[in-house]
């Protein structure tokens, strides 16, 4: 089902029109079962290029049978499923419980029950073909969700100065950086399905030179932003025959800084494979109990929800202590306010501490080829640079800041993202729903704030109105652990260190926290970036 009428009928599955939606999936049943027919019902065919075909397709209405947000295609995709089982075929089942290792899948998949917004922006999302796990797991939070899409939908398919097998090129290069292969596969699909050359995947080597000029960049601002200088932003303007316009390089730092941070938020979420996608299911039996369909309809979770009883063990009185210093600062900041001096002082000493924060215990993660072949220099990575010596520069913000510098230049070279960004960051960090855990009617705006300058801070920028001393109040060890794992060395978050840190606040307020840490994290990169760049054109 690869050529035009195959794409008219998975279109037609995510149209809104129901009468689409059940002419496509009759188109679907026919070409399904005509399959079966002529490969035969032995369970067992060996590899054959029809087999495998079938398979794929198989693969697909397993993920329309658990992701597709119309009741009626869910349902007859089961339906579809459970008559070819019936004649002897092998159906997929899916690998994994959900579309995250650490969040139990009910509770993501509740959301859109439940809330109506959410249901429609998931049925906007599946009809524009992009229903992934990524966006399953942001629908917690419906208002940022809608304002991401838009921004991604935007990078990636309207006009803008890069061509499309370019922009999923460059997503490519940006995930790999931080060995995320969910992004990369997913990219890798979308490269070839808009035409990319398959030989640019064997590596990087065998992308254009324009493409591995933009190497370096890559690897700078994936790990070392404050290293970034007008010059190495010189060598990609005016290298001769592959250089890159201004408007291109704009587009290009947006798409980096975009999917160095969206790897963030992919890890610290632990998010898996889609079901139709290699790793997110399998055509083996399980091992342990024999798999029926009807699992696919109910979702085989009576393990996940013993687990997720059994580690329900709260840490007494958590939040009640946070809310307390809470207090306790606010009422410290209307008493008296900290000299510049003093303030600078609690900075650097933040810095400084941040810098000796360790990430994760783990082992050096090693990038596997598939993923390594898209970037060069592996070993470059973030360290702890005060450990050698080396210390991260002051950048001031009251110098150069996203609202007064870098949205005008990003608007003004690619028309309309600097708007969709800002508003992305600005709901991001004012996005509230004013509880904590059990508790309502909370003012978050101090912890927002202290969550958003920290991971700043480790960046190296500077605000001059803030008192950094705050950070230590609210942010405890096992959460600094976190955020510096997820921000700088996002490959080695483990599901330990994502339950190690707010042990009493609900899945829903750490994946609020993980859209913090993922839009501080690119603010933080565009700021070098841009900066970098107006320097050059001054």
């Amino acid at each position: 089902m690869d050529g035009r009428d195959g794409v008219a009928t998975w279109e037609g599955l995510a149209s809104r029109d129901a009468g689409s939606r059940d002419a496509a999936m009759e188109s679907l049943k026919q070409e399904v079962m005509k399959r079966v027919e002529s490969i035969g019902p032995v369970p067992e065919t060996p590899y054959s290029p029809a087999a495998s075909d079938l398979n794929h397709i198989l693969a697909r209405i397993l993920m329309l049978s658990r992701r597709c947000p119309f009741d009626d295609v869910r349902e007859k995709c089961i339906w579809l499923l459970r008559s070819i089982q019936d004649i002897g075929v092998r159906i997929p089942r899916p690998l994994g419980n959900g579309p995250s290792k650490f969040i139990p899948e009910k509770e993501i998949l509740q959301v859109s029950k439940v809330d109506a917004r959410t249901q429609s922006i998931f049925e906007e999302a599946f009809s524009l073909g992009r229903l992934d796990n990524i966006s399953l797991v942001m629908g917690f939070h419906p208002q940022y969700l809608e304002c991401f899409l838009r921004t991604q939908h935007y990078l990636l398919q309207m006009d803008g100065p890069l061509s499309l097998h370019y922009r999923h090129y460059i997503g490519i290069m940006a995930a790999a950086r931080h060995q995320c292969s969910y992004l990369v596969n997913l990219h890798v699909n979308d490269f070839l399905q808009v035409g990319g050359d398959p030989k640019w995947l064997n590596g990087l080597e065998g992308a254009p030179q324009k493409l591995q000029a933009l190497g370096e960049l890559n690897k700078i601002l994936a790990h070392r932003p404050w290293l970034l200088t007008k010059t190495h932003i010189e060598s990609l303007l005016k290298a001769e025959e592959h250089s890159w316009s201004l408007a291109e390089l704009i587009h290009a730092v947006v798409l980096l800084t975009h999917y160095h941070s969206l790897a963030s938020f992919t890890f610290g979420c632990g998010i898996t494979p889609d079901i139709h996608t290699d790793g997110g299911h399998t055509f083996r039996p399980p091992s342990l109990s024999g798999y029926c369909v009807c699992d696919i309809a109910n979702g085989n979770g009576a393990l996940e929800e013993m687990l997720g009883n059994h580690q329900a063990t709260e840490v007494s009185g958590e939040v009640e202590v946070l809310m307390e210093r809470m207090k306790q600062l606010q009422e410290c900041r209307d008493e008296e306010e900290a000299s510049q001096e003093e303030m600078a002082t609690r900075f650097e000493r933040e810095k400084t501490e941040s810098m000796l924060v360790a990430t994760a215990e783990d082992e050096e993660c090693v990038p596997s080829r598939d993923v390594s072949r898209h970037f060069e220099d592996p070993s470059y990575g973030y360290q702890d640079f005060s450990r050698r010596g080396e210390h991260v520069p002051t950048f001031r913000v009251q110098d150069y800041s996203w609202e007064d510098h870098g949205y005008s230049l990003v608007n003004r070279l690619y028309p309309d993202v600097g708007q969709l960004l800002d508003e992305k960051f600005q709901i991001a960090y004012n996005l509230t729903y004013n509880t904590m855990a059990t508790h309502q009617g909370v003012d978050t705006s101090m912890l927002r704030r202290a969550i958003w300058n920290y991971i700043h801070c480790m960046f190296g920028i500077r605000y001059d109105d803030y008192d950094y001393g705050e950070i230590n109040e609210l942010l405890d060890r096992s959460f600094k652990v976190y955020i510096k794992t997820m921000v700088c060395s996002p490959e080695k978050t483990t599901k330990r260190m994502y339950e190690s840190f707010w042990r009493q606040f609900q899945h829903s307020e750490k994946v609020h926290v993980n859209l913090l840490l993922m839009e501080a994290r690119m603010q933080a990169e565009l700021l070098y970036a841009l900066r970098a760049i107006t320097r050059y054109m001054t």
